[in-house]
């Protein structure tokens, strides 16, 4: 099930509010939520309900044991590495055995069978949840779960559950038990969650029709401009999914009493790939930067190698293809180099200067992560640059430009921060008139934003949601 379909939107989510209030008791409520969560990750492979349940028991175990052993730190060291090591092998096993052999067999001439496993939905979310949970109990930062329910909660919440954002259990620890929804939250929640299904419907599938449109074809028959359209339309669509699916996530939560951290900060605007990834994808960024990077040594000792080491592992965290380890060395390699060379050379710039800097950066790097078919990669490349292709542009490229111009404006603003401060501008002119204005004005702007979406969804089958393969 995902978020923006119509079961989600008219049946699932509705029904999940209107028990969960019906209901009173924080653990009622909690138990509640985890059914409705565990039902939404087995609506379409309930399989793997059994490695969700099976990873959740043995890492709240873990986290008891380490604390039932404090003072012991041998035996506590003990349980982390039999911890880690058991999600990793768990996610290696099922996200990465079918590269590994592929990759072996082409470089020893050998024919091993790959294993073949599908890859069970929010893997790698959930299982950075837990090892990020069983560190923090190790390290002392947050005290061990001793109620599975929660735990489980916390690690299966339908919200966040398939696609993020990654949140750490000390950020929900006290909503678990204490958290309260108040009217002004709710409304908060409801408004982020029709934002976030507009940007995700009424943007992003439109700029994925237009991708698959300009990429998905023979390569070679594209204008030099349609390659490039191409490319940017993809760098709206992976950006307006994965934040649009955020939002909503963030929204949902918030309309009963979570409150997850953000997970983009409009990345399009930033000056730098360092300040790109400031924003982008934030929780994954703090992750790998709190695990991995400062554990390592971080700025202290050999940074360029911990550096490459972590860009190494965010990309290939994001599939099973080398091509999205190229994707994360290459943006290691651009941070190295601004923190080495570029840093002042950027500052002095004026800033629409580096703007086109990082958008250049990025939208370059979109094509590293979009093709997974290196050959098809260097074809691309080889049309763009104009290698392999003398036409620049097309008739076919002025129409669409023409038929989406408005659009094109509103998802190029909506990249920003504009909208929102406005939204917000408004909504406290509004009050200023009279609360129940500022109220009813926002009641009418979501109900719109929904009514666009579910327009957009009925009768249409193409509704991707790219974060699912992650």
């Amino acid at each position: 099930m995902v978020f923006a379909s119509l079961t989600f939107l008219y049946l699932f989510f509705p029904l999940s509010l209107v028990l969960y209030f019906l209901i009173r008791g924080t653990d009622a409520r909690n138990l509640l939520l985890t059914v409705f969560s565990l039902v939404f990750y087995a609506w379409g492979e309930p399989v793997w309900l059994s490695l969700l349940l099976f990873s959740s028991t043995f890492d709240w175990a873990v986290g008891l044991a380490i604390e039932r052993f404090k003072g012991k730190r041998r035996v506590q060291r003990l349980a982390l590495v039999l911890s880690l090591g058991t999600n990793l092998t768990l996610l290696g096993s099922f996200k990465y055995a079918d590269l590994i052999t592929d990759t072996v067999n082409t470089l020893t001439g050998l024919s091993l069978t790959s294993p073949g496993f599908s890859l069970p939905i929010g893997i790698s979310f959930y299982t950075f949840q837990t090892i990020s949970y069983v560190v923090d109990v190790y390290r002392g930062e947050v005290p061990a779960q001793r109620s599975f329910l929660r735990f489980l909660l916390f690690v299966s919440l339908f919200h966040q559950l398939v696609a993020g954002p990654i949140v750490r259990y000390a950020d929900v620890a006290h909503d678990i038990v204490h958290r309260v929804a108040s009217r002004a939250d709710f409304a908060a929640g409801a408004t982020r969650l029709c934002v976030g299904l507009f940007k995700k419907v009424c943007i992003a599938n439109v700029a994925g029709a237009l991708v698959q449109k300009h990429l998905e074809g023979d390569l070679a028959l594209l204008a030099v401009g349609e390659a490039w359209f191409g490319l940017l339309m993809y760098s709206l669509q992976i950006y307006f999914d994965f934040s649009g699916y955020s939002d909503m996530a963030i929204g949902m939560g918030l309309m009963v009493g979570f409150r997850y951290l953000e997970n983009f900060n409009s990345p399009y605007i930033a000056r730098s790939a360092t300040d790109f990834w400031r924003r982008w994808h934030m929780s994954l960024g703090t992750f790998f930067r709190d695990y991995v990077y400062i554990p390592l040594g971080g700025k202290e000792r050999r940074p360029y190698r911990n550096l490459f080491i972590v860009w190494g592992l965010t990309g290939i965290w994001h599939g099973a293809s080398w091509n999205f380890m190229l994707w994360g060395l290459y943006y290691g390699a651009f941070i190295a180099i601004e923190r080495l060379v570029l840093r002042r050379l950027l500052e002095a710039l004026p800033r629409p200067l580096q703007h086109g800097y990082l958008l250049s950066v990025v939208v370059v790097g979109w094509a590293l992560f979009y093709f997974t078919d290196l050959g098809r990669l260097g074809t691309f490349f080889g049309v763009a640059l104009g290698v392999t292709q003398t036409t620049l542009w097309s008739s076919a490229l002025t129409t669409t430009l023409l038929t989406h111009a408005f659009w094109l404006v509103l998802a190029f603003a909506l990249c920003t921060p504009l909208p929102t401060i406005m939204l917000v501008r408004l909504r406290a002119r509004l009050d200023d008139v009279h609360p129940v204005v500022g109220a009813t004005a926002i009641a009418v702007f979501n109900v719109s934003l929904g009514l666009m979406a579910t327009a957009m969804l009925v009768g249409k089958s193409y509704n991707p949601f790219l974060y699912f393969r992650f």
